[in-house]
């Protein structure tokens, strides 16, 4: 059969879920995507090592000028399921890089802001951003590389995060106390433009494949594999955010680590999870179902460890760089989980595992809380512990199948 030039098996031939599979892999594309969620995350987490020098500029307390990471992330879960919506005429290229502007926007406006309105609104352009990328970069993996490689995409789209989890607030903080934190904010403004640039020059057009409607959501909800999907999403997430965002404490109240030791296994972590996104593509790529299950078991296993052994400095720190690498393997496999099992609606399920992720990780750190002030550390790790082990029995028993 004969091919377009493009790539792309010919749409008049095969079903809707088939007709925009790529015969041949566009990787600059997917590099480009990268680029973009790197620039978008590393736009995230600069707040956290920037706050401090960011409220005093502003005249507010650092608990006010924390609002600006909430103002993100509540967009962020409401921008993901209807970005799909609001874009759904438009060719998605055009929609990646109206995006992508809006990053670059959002930066300009940061770095220029006078007052915490004006900071507010440039991160809730960055939220509308952020949740519109992370909805849809899977579907657009699915359209740029054929449905085997869909797990080396996502791997290779999902280095972004680690490189900027692990660099974004060490180099934030670093430029922020040398030139001021504006200047952080405008070396982002550059990194999002980089993106944009590569993205106009290697994004093929991609008209859009299906109507995506609030109807669409409910739709994709009443399938059976993207519920139980969306449900080991809820369980890992809300526990590993339970438990991980109480690990400083509990590192310094137990094996009784310095700030600097902790620094140390902090950036464990990051690197462990830049490692784990690439093992769990390549795991992906054999069996999904091990892939998405072995993850949370190995973050259960952490938990258990830092809860039984969290008194050895050596063990602590170990278990710490072992929950990196575990978490950073887990976004690998469930979205090309969702993708697989919705492959006519992929923008649809992107968006509602974005949604799940960002509700979860309010729940979890609220449950958390709730947890470690009532009960202590320990408490908050057993959860994390639970959850994670009830999401690996429940990928086992009702994960992916080969045909996903």
């Amino acid at each position: 059969m004969a091919e377009p030039a493009t790539g792309v098996i010919d749409a008049t031939v095969l079903n809707p879920a088939e007709a925009d599979e790529r015969t041949e892999p566009v990787w600059g594309a997917v590099v480009s995507l990268a680029l973009g969620v790197f620039g978008l995350v590393t736009a995230e987490f600069l707040p956290a090592s920037l706050l401090t020098p960011m409220a005093a500029d502003l005249g507010v307390s650092e608990g006010v000028a924390g609002q600006a990471v909430t103002a993100t992330a509540v967009v962020g879960a409401i921008a993901a399921p209807t970005m799909a919506i609001i874009t759904r005429r438009m060719d998605r290229r055009l929609v990646m890089w109206m995006l992508s502007s809006f990053l670059i926007v959002s930066n300009l406006l940061a770095a220029f802001a006078s007052s915490l309105p004006m900071l507010l609104i440039a991160r809730v352009i960055l939220g509308v951003a952020l949740g519109g990328f992370w909805a849809m970069s899977a579907a657009m993996a699915l359209r740029l590389v054929p449905m085997r490689l869909m797990p080396r995409a996502m791997s290779i789209i999902l280095t972004g995060v680690s490189l900027a989890t692990v660099t974004a607030a060490p180099v934030g903080a670093y430029v922020g106390d040398i030139w001021g934190w504006r200047t952080a904010f405008m070396i982002a403004t550059i990194v999002g433009g980089l993106a944009l640039l590569v993205q106009l020059v290697t994004i093929p057009r991609l008209p859009p494949v299906g109507v995506a409607s609030f109807r669409t959501l409910l739709e994709v909800l009443e399938r059976p594999s993207i519920r139980v999907a969306l449900l080991v999403v809820l369980l890992v997430a809300s526990g590993h955010f339970a438990g991980f965002t109480y690990v400083r404490p509990f590192l310094e109240k137990v094996p009784l680590l310095h700030i600097e030791t902790i620094s140390l296994v902090l950036l464990a972590y990051g690197i462990g999870g830049f490692f784990g996104n690439i093992v769990g593509g390549i795991v992906a790529e054999r069996s999904l179902k091990a892939a998405v299950a072995l993850a949370p078991l190995l973050i259960a296993l952490a938990a258990a460890s830092v809860l039984v052994f969290g008194a050895s400095p050596t063990i602590a720190a170990a278990s710490v760089a072992a929950w990196g690498f575990a978490f950073g393997a887990v976004p690998v496999g469930l979205q090309s989980w969702l993708v697989r099992a919705a492959p006519d609606q992929a923008e649809s399920a992107g968006g509602l595992m974005v949604s799940t992720f960002q509700v979860s990780i309010a729940l979890g750190a609220v449950f958390g809380g709730l947890l470690v002030d009532n009960a202590g550390v320990a408490s908050a790790f057993a959860y994390c512990g639970a959850a994670t082990l009830l999401a690996a029995i429940l990928v086992f028993a009702r994960g992916p199948k080969s045909a996903e």
